[in-house]
């Protein structure tokens, strides 16, 4: 157990920021497959933007790498383009 106040504010800093990362983490993943999932190639341009917003999010955050949001964004274009 921690022994400090600083380290007990710390634990519980670290415990909120754990879970927001987390929910903003699935929230993209859930949308990400909604968008695979799109078949009309409309909607999917529509969806497109707001995806890749929150992907550069995450990264600027890091709670992904930048070269992974890269390569899923880039893959997404691909299936738009395919549609």
């Amino acid at each position: 157990m921690a022994n400090h106040k600083s380290a007990l504010k710390r634990i519980r800093s670290n415990e909120a920021k754990r879970v927001l990362n987390r929910y903003q983490h699935k929230t993209t993943r859930s949308a990400i497959k909604k968008l695979r999932e799109l078949t009309d190639k409309k909607e999917a341009e529509a969806m497109f933007p707001s995806v890749v917003s929150m992907l550069d999010k995450l990264a600027k955050k890091n709670i992904i790498h930048a070269n992974k949001a890269a390569n899923i964004k880039s893959g997404l274009a691909k299936h738009i383009a395919a549609l």
